[in-house]
């Protein structure tokens, strides 16, 4: 299942997904409760995106494609562990690089 706004960019590009549903931004439409029990929304993904936006922007100014890779799993960290207490978050952070070595090669 695929949510989207009602872009016309997604009208096509997304037609093999068994199912896609369309928030209505335009008529101030945020979240639909659906017949069979789901919500139709997509923001969290705005929330995402505002955030990763917001440290491109306001942190390091540029990002290269090469290394949009690396910024968008920061960010994804941060979301994931957004309500954890800063020594959980702290103690994920150490427990994703423990016995790992960064190491910076020219591709």
């Amino acid at each position: 299942m695929l949510n989207t706004d009602d872009s016309g960019v997604y009208r096509r590009q997304f037609k093999d997904f068994k199912r896609h549903d369309v928030v209505n931004h335009s008529k101030e439409e945020y979240a639909r409760h659906n017949p069979d029990g789901t919500v139709s929304h997509i923001n969290a993904c705005e929330n995402f995106f505002s955030l990763l936006k917001r440290g491109v922007v306001g942190s390091w100014h540029h990002v290269s494609r090469e290394h949009l890779p690396k910024y968008a799993s920061e960010f994804a960290f941060r979301w994931k562990s957004r309500k954890l207490k800063d020594g959980q978050r702290m103690r994920a952070a150490i427990g994703m690089i423990e016995e790992k070595r960064l190491m910076y090669r020219d591709s």
